[in-house]
Formats: structure tokens, sequence, C-alpha cells
């Protein structure tokens, strides 16, 4: 059973992706961007732990709602959150997206990151970068950031857009 390092979890949250989420924020992300809208989320210190068990619990206490992984960077956590990524894929049949400030190329590159990466459905990857913001932008900050369909993309070794539909 795996620890993670957890700042919150948020039920029937509609801003992490399509439809009803459960969004679980980690704590720990070394990318630092200026303008985040989450700064106490870098320190790593400053989340609870939580088992996966307990988080699964929370998941699943809501048939309806898909999750999101956001942060902080669930990717600064890898095994930890594709220990939870599994469970859910065993336990459920709900869609993970996960919010992320390294690129895609630069996680299907790195094993232990690439692990979570297999796991996910969407991401949304790049740092958030404040001359690029744009208010306009659905479950983005900036226009940098890119909304991924993880499956097509490891498939076909390039960056494959997901496509929302509207």
């Amino acid at each position: 059973m795996s620890t993670l390092s957890i700042l919150s979890i948020v039920e029937d949250t509609m801003v992490d992706g399509p439809g009803l989420r459960t969004s679980v924020y980690c704590a720990g992300c070394p990318n630092a961007c200026p303008g985040c809208h989450n700064p106490q989320s870098w320190d790593i210190r400053s989340g609870h732990p939580m088992s996966t068990d307990d988080i699964m619990r929370v998941i699943e206490a809501d048939p309806y709602a898909n999750v999101t992984f956001s942060g902080g960077d669930p990717m600064f956590q890898p095994e930890g959150f594709t220990a939870l990524a599994k469970a859910i894929r065993r336990r459920t049949a709900k869609t993970i997206w996960c919010f992320s400030g390294f690129t895609f190329e630069a996680l299907v590159r790195n094993p232990r990151q690439r692990a979570l990466l297999e796991q996910l459905d969407v991401l949304v990857d790049g740092p958030f970068v404040q001359s690029l913001r744009d208010e306009s932008l659905i479950f983005r900050g900036s226009t940098n950031q890119r909304i991924i369909d993880v499956p097509a993309s490891l498939r076909r070794g390039e960056v494959v857009t997901y496509r929302l539909a509207v």
C-alpha cells in the first residue's frame, strides 16, 4: 500500500476536467511556476499522508464522478500515484485526468513518470506561464499547456490532442 502527501480531496468539482470529478490535490511541486494559483502546494511537507486505500474510499464513494490528479504535481510522487491509478483501474470504470507542469515529452522519457502516464486517460501538460495566461481556456491556465489524449499519444509516439466534447 502506497502513501501519498495530499493537500485535499475535492468531491463533485467541475473545474478539473469534464463532468463531475473527484480531484486529488497532492503536495510537492519542483516547478514553482511564477503566478501559480496554488503555491502552498510546492512543499511536499504541506500535505498530510494518505494511503491508497484511504483515497480509494473517497473515490469509490461517488459512483458518478471521474478522477483528476492535480496539485502540486502528481508526477513528483509518481510511484504513489501509479499505485493509486492502478487501484482506480482495477476497482472502477472511472476516467483519470492528470495536471502536470512537466511536458509529455519529458514524462515519457522518465521510467518512473512514464509508468504513471501509462495509467492516464488525459494529461494537461506544461508549466503555467504567466505571460501566456488566457482566462478563456478550458481546463488550462496558459496557452502553452496542452490537453493530451494519453493512450493515443503513447500508441503513435507523438502528442495527440484530446478532443473535448462541447
